[in-house]
């Protein structure tokens, strides 16, 4: 039987801190740092296209989305029809961009039989993140799901899992920031990797001595990060971190996007959850 569509998954990302590793090869430029998978993130339905470029959807809308439709060609010329579902806002720091651009990988390897392996499409979708500039370590955390700390310089995918229990999580998005642009401007990367080599450390150390580290505490080393690194520069977000600490939860920023993030919930905030859920196919 033909099979003329396929579905995926893929969860959002949230990034408590990051440092970011230059280097001229897409493929080994990533970024180390910490942060943990959601349960909600993006589904994609994706079919084969008689039209000459790939089309795409977001909720039910047209929308150019250079990374999904980079990774794609790098994948195969063949054009697709990309339905893309979900509840979370794109360029507020969920990492929407790895997400969506992985998981269509995935459906489209399934689609047409091409037998490559998880590895090989994470890689394509960090090379296409890298690439447009919308991400360096969201696709790592979508392939790994779950609760993760990266250490190793040179490759992108590589984690460690930080074995945390069910967790809500409450959030809040207030406006976008643009990747990219952060991405691109070369006098911030200093600040804000200096920043993550105090948080980076201390998470290292924790690990290397058998210490427990729990997830409060990593909330906590996240904020001084956002502060430390200027990159906690809203007023509403400041605000809002300030409400939810203030209910008895640790909170800081998502990085990158004007959100919070809060282990209790805050005024307008959202509910969802750490998940160790990992990007995966949806069998019929």
């Amino acid at each position: 039987m033909t099979r003329h569509t396929a579905r995926a998954f893929a969860p959002g990302n949230i990034s408590g801190l990051f440092k970011i590793i230059p280097h001229d090869n897409p493929a080994k430029m990533h970024s180390l740092g910490w942060g943990f998978t959601v349960s909600d993130g993006v589904t994609v339905e994706l079919a084969r296209s008689d039209s000459p470029t790939t089309e795409i959807s977001f909720n039910e809308k047209p929308i150019q989305f250079p990374t999904v439709s980079t990774a794609l060609l790098d994948l195969t010329n063949m054009s697709f029809r990309v339905a893309i579902e979900s509840n979370l806002p794109l360029s507020s720091g969920f990492g929407l961009s790895g997400a969506s651009s992985l998981a269509a990988l995935t459906a489209a390897n399934h689609l047409l039989g091409l037998s490559k392996s998880r590895h090989d499409l994470a890689m394509i979708a960090h090379v296409a993140e890298v690439r447009h500039l919308t991400g360096l370590g969201d696709v790592c955390a979508q392939y790994n799901g779950g609760c993760l700390v990266k250490t190793k310089v040179g490759d992108p995918l590589a984690a460690t899992v930080l074995k945390m229990p069910p967790t809500p999580i409450h959030w809040r998005y207030f406006g976008k920031i643009s990747t990219s642009e952060i991405l691109a401007d070369h006098q911030r990367h200093q600040r804000i990797n200096d920043a993550a080599d105090s948080a980076l450390g201390t998470i290292q150390s924790a690990i290397n001595d058998g210490t427990t580290i729990t997830f409060d505490d990593l909330i906590e080393l996240a904020l001084e990060f956002a502060e430390t690194s200027d990159l906690l520069m809203d007023e509403r977000v400041k605000e809002s971190i300030s409400k939810a600490r203030s209910n008895g939860g640790t909170a800081t920023m998502i990085m990158l996007g004007n959100a919070v993030f809060s282990t209790a919930p805050f005024p307008g905030s959202t509910e969802t959850a750490l998940s160790n859920s990992a990007t995966h196919l949806i069998e019929d």
